[in-house]
């Protein structure tokens, strides 16, 4: 099997089928995840809720998020392993280089970080340099405070308008990837037809070129699963054949369903 890129997961979005995407932060995890044909592994700032008991994403720092990018690349040999920018550590484009190159260093084939327009310089200077990038748009958990708590976005016309224009700056600004998060279903549809790059999507229906979910949300170990999660441990008999499960089921199209979908 070969190894995952920017350009494989073009192509099989080309081809009109769908990839998968799990989060990792360890060894072990990512082992699986890769064991598992999972297209791409995602290293997320999640962590800080997830590993580290916080109530949100904003205290993980650059330092945090590479040593667990090193510790899942030991483990990975196809899966493209997508590191996260972490909260403020790509304020300006200077910065989002530096912070960018250390989680490369790490072991990151391409770092992902949260905006719109106002990040299309820094998208630009970082493929421009050799550092693939994956945007976010929808809810971004680093601007929870600014939404007041994590909430569906682009539910009315102005704000879907903003997500499509948005996503068409940062493909034109040279992303390769774009992850749409808590939307809903019919914009995740709209914003995988607007553009030729792979879209991603967590909470944005099942129209999307992919699907990500956090590992420990789909298997169960969430203490508060959202809407869009299914536990995919309900019926199998081990962890790897719920990662195997996950996996048939993005690919065949039957998750996420409608009950995991907002209006």
């Amino acid at each position: 099997m070969a190894a995952h890129s920017a350009q494989t997961l073009l192509q099989i979005k080309q081809e009109g089928k769908k990839f998968c995407c799990l989060t990792a932060y360890d060894s072990t995890f990512a082992g699986l995840v890769d064991e598992a044909g999972i297209e791409t592994l995602l290293v997320g700032d999640s962590l800080g809720m997830v590993l580290q008991g916080h109530k949100d994403t904003l205290p993980v720092t650059v330092d945090d998020m590479a040593y667990h990018i090193r510790c899942v690349a030991r483990a990975v040999k196809n899966t493209l392993v997508i590191g996260d920018l972490p909260f403020q550590s790509y304020a300006t484009t200077e910065q989002a280089l530096k912070s960018s190159a250390q989680l490369m260093r790490a072991g990151s084939g391409m770092v992902k970080l949260e905006g719109g327009e106002w990040l299309s310089e820094s998208v630009h200077s970082l493929t421009e340099r050799g550092m693939p990038v994956c945007g976010h748009l929808g809810l971004t958990p680093q601007s929870v405070n600014a939404f007041g708590g994590f909430k569906v976005q682009g539910r009315d016309q102005s704000s879907a308008d903003k997500l499509i224009a948005d996503a068409i700056i940062l493909e034109q600004a040279g992303a390769s990837l774009l992850v749409v998060e808590c939307i809903p279903r019919e914009l995740g549809d709209k914003v995988s037809r607007a553009l030729s790059i792979p879209v991603i999507g967590i909470g944005a229906g099942p129209d999307t070129d992919a699907q990500v979910l956090v590992l420990h949300d789909m298997l169960g170990l969430g203490s508060h699963s959202p809407r869009f999660v299914r536990d995919f441990m309900q019926g199998a008999d081990s962890i790897q054949a719920a990662i195997a499960a996950y996996a048939e089921a993005v690919r065949n199209g039957s998750f996420p369903a409608q009950e995991h979908c907002f209006s």
